[in-house]
């Protein structure tokens, strides 16, 4: 029994170090982080539609189909258009469009404060409405700033040991930002682009003392502002004492936690959960997370939460395997856009966080927010191709069965730019004329001293070389003459 038994290990362990090996060898391969990013996108969407149309089934039951049906699969369609154009136009030419981009969202979220902008009910801007669709600016604003923010530091990246050159003009930017999104008013769309903030600073290498003092400012932000709004403060007393009062500010959380454990392990079954009829307000937005642990289980929830995860792995390895430093901070700080904002939604719908209202990425109803974070996974997508094995593989292997089937074209190798060591300014000479320090009286340029130098040297040895070649031809004429003369003398005599 004990030979099975260590028999039986050791072929457990065998296969174990083969399946180990297989996925090393899997994920060493040059476009495993694109394909890998792909499944996560791709399982992603599937999900949040199911579960968009299994909660609008019920809540839209007495509206058109459009609201119910047709709205989710046509932001899904806009959105995969974006997500390929965004796959597809080079990271050169983004970047160089980062600046406009970042202006175009100021301006949006300055023109969603006008009359032009409608809030949830008349007294909040916060989206600009065209009948039944809506377009909310924060969304864009978060890319921009991660694009644009990381142009700025990247650039000045030798110098970001300065606080001058680290804060200016990224963080005045982002708080002009900040205080727009804050009239709106919208709290939690403020939370996350303050992560987009803190994402830039941390993987550009900001000391550490410098978030020790945003943070602060930030949680006391935070308190002033909920204790000075109502429906702030409401929230903020309901997460700490939730029972406070079951049947009004706290009834939302509340329900939420009934769903999750009426869930079970595997769930009451797609399209069976009772907190969309009613039970659980907006269910199809802000607490979708509820209705996926009531559906699908405590099995569905992990594997929502795994696949956040794993994005989380993949697109910190997109960052780590890239040699271009703006990629590398791009890919950093989408992935902590889109893991922060989904962790920040799970964590309220668990009773962990005070309610924000801000949507689980990809799964949550909502137009705007679906549209950005699928134009981020496009940029991912795009930074993942653009790693040194990608770029390798891609150039001389042909651009792969999804490369082929997208029509995708090859990236471009990363060409580091040139740095040129500072050189002395050379002595003007004396009695230059006009042509300025460092001209002679023609106009031309001195060279430096120490092509001077080089060439002063170079002369003195090819002087050295002509005078020992003369010395040489005149002792051997002395000799022949000395010897003619001589054989001549003797002769004579």
């Amino acid at each position: 029994m004990t030979a099975e038994r260590r028999s039986g290990r050791k072929r457990a362990v065998g296969r174990m170090t083969a399946l180990r090996n297989a996925l090393t060898a899997w994920l060493s391969r040059p476009l495993a982080s694109f394909h890998l990013l792909l499944a996560v996108f791709g399982l992603l969407t599937a999900i949040g539609l199911v579960m968009v149309l299994s909660a609008s089934a019920v809540v839209d039951v007495d509206q058109s189909w459009f609201n119910s049906i047709g709205k989710p699969f046509l932001f899904a369609s806009v959105g995969l258009v974006v997500f390929y154009l965004s796959l597809r136009l080079p990271l050169r030419m983004i970047r160089q469009l980062s600046p406009s981009f970042l202006l175009l969202s100021i301006a949006l979220l300055a023109l969603v404060l006008t009359p032009l902008g409608r809030g949830a009910n008349g007294r909040e801007h916060a989206w600009f409405a065209i009948g039944s669709m809506s377009f909310q600016p924060v969304e864009v604003a978060k890319v921009a700033l991660a694009l644009w923010g990381a142009h700025v530091l990247v650039t000045k990246r030798a110098l970001v040991s300065q606080y001058r050159h680290l804060l200016v003009p990224v963080v005045p930017v982002s708080l002009v930002m900040f205080t727009l999104v804050m009239l709106q008013p919208d709290l939690g769309s403020t939370v996350t682009l303050g992560l987009v903030l803190l994402a830039l600073l941390w993987y550009i290498g900001a000391p550490i003392r410098l978030f020790t003092v945003i943070l602060g400012a930030a949680v006391a932000a935070v308190l002033v502002l909920s204790v000075g709004t109502g429906y702030r403060n409401t929230r903020l007393l309901t997460y700490l004492n939730p029972d406070a009062d079951p049947s009004g500010a706290s009834h939302q959380v509340i329900q939420a936690l009934y769903a999750l454990a009426d869930g079970g392990l595997f769930g009451r079954g797609l399209g069976q959960g009772s907190a969309k009829y009613d039970y659980l307000p907006q269910v199809q937005n802000d607490f979708i997370f509820a209705l996926i642990g009531q559906e699908l289980g405590f099995v569905g929830a992990v594997v929502v939460l795994g696949l956040y995860g794993m994005l989380a792995v993949v697109g910190l390895r997109i960052a780590a395997r890239n040699t271009d430093p703006w990629i590398r901070l791009v890919a950093a700080t989408l992935t902590v856009w889109i893991v922060g904002q989904a962790m920040i939604n799970v964590g309220y719908v668990i009773g962990l966080l005070p309610v924000t209202g801000i949507t689980l990425p990809l799964i949550s109803a909502g137009g705007t927010s679906t549209v950005v974070t699928m134009m981020a996974f496009g940029l991912l997508a795009n930074c993942a191709r653009n790693e040194p094995d990608s770029v390798a593989a891609l150039r001389s292997l042909g651009p792969g069965r999804v490369g082929g089937l997208l029509r995708l074209p090859a990236p471009e190798p990363y060409r580091p730019g040139v740095r040129r060591k500072p050189v002395r300014p050379s002595t003007p000479p004396r009695g230059g004329g006009r042509g300025g320090a460092g001209r002679g009286r023609t106009g031309a340029t001195m060279p430096a001293p120490g092509e001077r130098r080089r060439v002063q040297r170079s002369a003195a040895s090819t002087e050295r070389r002509r005078r020992g070649v003369r010395d040489t031809g005149k002792k051997q004429s002395a000799r022949g003459l000395g010897g003619t003369g001589r054989k001549t003398g003797g002769g004579r005599r």
